[in-house]
């Protein structure tokens, strides 16, 4: 399998057609899905048919550089979750997204902060790309830490999308944050 990305201890790689049992896994963990769903999982056949059929389209529509990634340890190739790095679906490519979603077992090991910080360091040396931002519910402060600790900075507060709102904190809305290639290099 090809690798898209390495760091220190993680490989990111382009999902396949045959990766659809690590995605539905992944968003049957109710844990996982606090923030995204209320818990609730992602139905298979909607990763299957809908999801995994999106991600590999999005590898065709740009290039292979941007989309989705599985993310496995080095260290024994166990699958930790994904990171995403990506324009809006008729967005410009220099304005990209950036997220992730783990497994519990990856949380609290630094994987999250070290992905991202690749996948940045990515996007503005090889990739062109002038701004990155990333979305979180208001109340999801892992995640808000770990965009605080890649130096991104809070840019705006959004409503919450109304097939969230039975989320834990839907009332308080999202947050995004955003970093610009020229703070990037400053840091």
């Amino acid at each position: 399998m090809e690798t898209y990305l390495e760091t220190e201890r993680l490989a990111l790689r382009r999902f396949t057609a045959d990766d659809a049992d690590l995605l539905i896994e992944l968003d049957s963990d109710p844990a996982v899905m606090r923030y995204l769903s209320g818990g609730d999982p992602t139905a298979p056949e909607v990763i299957r048919e809908r999801h995994l059929p999106r991600i590999l389209a999005g590898y065709e529509k740009w290039g292979g550089d941007l989309g989705l990634f599985a993310a496995h340890e080095k260290a024994g190739g166990a699958f930790i979750g994904w990171f995403l790095l990506r324009p809006e679906p008729e967005g410009p490519l220099d304005e990209v997204e950036l997220g992730y979603r783990l497994r519990q077992a990856a949380w609290g090991k630094g994987y999250a902060t070290e992905g991202s910080r690749a996948l940045l360091r990515k996007a503005f040396s090889e990739l062109g790309t002038r701004v990155v931002w990333a979305e979180t519910m208001s109340v999801n402060h892992g995640s808000r830490n770990i965009m605080e600790k890649l130096g991104m900075t809070l840019a705006d507060t959004l409503p919450t999308p109304p097939d969230m709102a039975r989320v834990e904190g839907a009332e308080l809305g999202g947050v995004r944050y955003e970093i610009a290639e020229e703070q990037w290099e400053r840091r």
